[in-house]
């Protein structure tokens, strides 16, 4: 007969696993999906010494992992999306205007919304600070701009793209643990994004050192742009239909469906004599730059479905251990003292956005920052009527953007080794990471942007 889980056994398998997760994903900086398995395998055994019956290990793996097949789907289908965009031109359209944001006499306020206009385009904050990011770092050091405040304005613009762009896995990781629409996920997010967004500006241009340069090192890279992709307004087409399918709540699946088929036309429009073949390529296998430019290549090489699914195996393997976990009611459990004190939104928006924070500090993963929070406190949520919408925007308000400012994280050691500085110079500069958490509480104390479920 199968035994209950006691408070103190709860937080003791909790602390052991999050203490392998640790050591393997930091110390040994393996890839998290290994260690993933192997604690499922752990958690396993477990549940056989407890006598759980091997039907219902199935049953909580299955539940876990069934809440993202939809999101899986999507993932998918931004995949294809992503390598069209760029074939397309719509992708290097959005870059070779924001290059043309960039200013002299406003260079860090320039920088940030220069990152924060590509993180959107292609919903990546690592590849916004390898490629552009590492440009604008070098034309801020050659300005003799403190490296730490480029650095902050770079990572803080990436980390607002990757937020609010629908093309981010994080974004989509977010809505999906919390049962959010992905849209309406977005949208409810600009109640934290677009203040921590004002003040960062505000801070960058307070800090801005006004400066009169040439911009010969991007000049390079625009004019790869000009000559190796189509650049007009009318590449902007599925960006406006993804605003006007936002605007009417259609869901992801068919506006992404809507958004490929538009792409494809503008791309047989574009070179009439591309076969089926080449464009199915494109979509399964991404698309591959071959500009004169190696920093514009390293940027536009990238998406497809097969670019997809390392991160596809991650989610897999991760809602499987919180399946596990919650079927189990090993979080449940642990959890108990202190949901039975909880009785406001205040108090459990901000117990959220600290387990998202705790989780980033002791694993160091973006993604299980949102997952493990998002499965624990769900329920709760739901108790009190609190929309999904306050629960994945609290995940990535205190997950996915604190992930840059921890110096053994993915994101925060990826960030350090790619732009060569300490996690410490750039963390009391890179205010949109800073200052998103802030926000999110005070809407969260003042009722500001909360939904309530009926």
């Amino acid at each position: 007969m199968k035994q209950k889980v006691s408070f103190w056994e709860a937080i003791v398998i909790l602390a052991v696993l999050l203490l392998l997760l640790s050591i393997s994903v930091i110390n040994l900086r393996l890839q998290p999906t290994v260690p993933i398995m192997f604690t499922i395998g752990l958690l396993i055994i477990w549940a056989k010494f407890k006598h759980f019956a091997w039907q219902e290990i199935d049953t909580a793996i299955k539940d876990g992992i069934s809440v993202a097949i939809i999101p899986i789907f999507i993932f998918l289908l931004i995949g294809a999306l992503i390598s069209l965009w760029i074939k397309s031109g719509t992708i290097p359209t959005i870059m070779y205007l924001g290059f043309r944001l960039i200013s002299g006499n406003f260079f860090l306020p320039s920088v940030f919304l220069v990152c924060s206009i590509i993180g959107v385009a292609i919903g990546s904050g690592f590849t916004t600070i390898s490629t552009v990011g590492i440009a604008l770092f070098g034309i801020g050091i050659s300005l003799k701009i403190n490296p730490g405040l480029v650095a902050g304005a770079i990572i803080s613009g990436a980390v607002f793209g990757d937020k609010m762009s629908p093309l981010s896995d994080s974004t989509n990781l977010a809505a999906a643990v919390a049962e959010s629409e992905l849209f309406a996920h977005v949208k409810n997010m600009l109640w934290s994004t677009v203040p921590a967004f004002l003040v960062s500006l505000i801070l960058y241009t307070i800090f801005n050192q006004n400066s009169n340069i040439s911009f010969h090192a991007l000049q390079g890279t625009i004019s790869a742009l000009q000559s190796d992709f189509s650049l007009s307004y009318l590449t902007l087409l599925p960006i406006l239909l993804m605003f006007i399918c936002a605007r009417l709540k259609i869901p992801a699946i068919p506006t992404l469906f809507g958004n490929i088929f538009l792409t494809v036309i503008l791309i047989i429009v574009q070179e009439p004599t591309i076969s089926l073949t080449a464009i199915i390529q494109l979509i399964s296998n991404g698309y591959v730059a071959a500009t004169p430019d190696a920093a514009l290549n390293a940027l536009l090489t990238r998406g497809g479905i097969a670019s997809m699914m390392n991160t596809v195996a991650l989610i897999i393997t991760t809602l499987a251990l919180g399946g596990l976990l919650m079927h189990f009611a090993i979080i449940q459990s642990a959890l108990t003292p202190l949901s039975r004190k909880i009785k406001r939104t205040f108090p459990l928006v901000l117990l959220t956005i600290c387990s998202s924070i705790a989780i980033n500090l002791l694993v160091g993963e973006q993604y299980l920052s949102i997952i493990l929070p998002g499965r624990a406190f769900k329920a709760i949520y739901k108790q009190q009527h609190i929309s999904g919408l306050t629960l994945s925007r609290a995940l990535e308000d205190g997950g996915s953007v604190i992930n840059y400012l921890v110096p053994w994280a993915v994101a925060g050691s990826f960030a350090a080794g790619t732009l060569g500085l300490a996690v410490s110079d750039f963390l009391p500069y890179t205010f949109f990471s800073l200052f998103s958490p802030l926000f999110s509480l005070i809407s969260a104390a003042t009722g500001l942007g909360l939904k309530k479920d009926k």
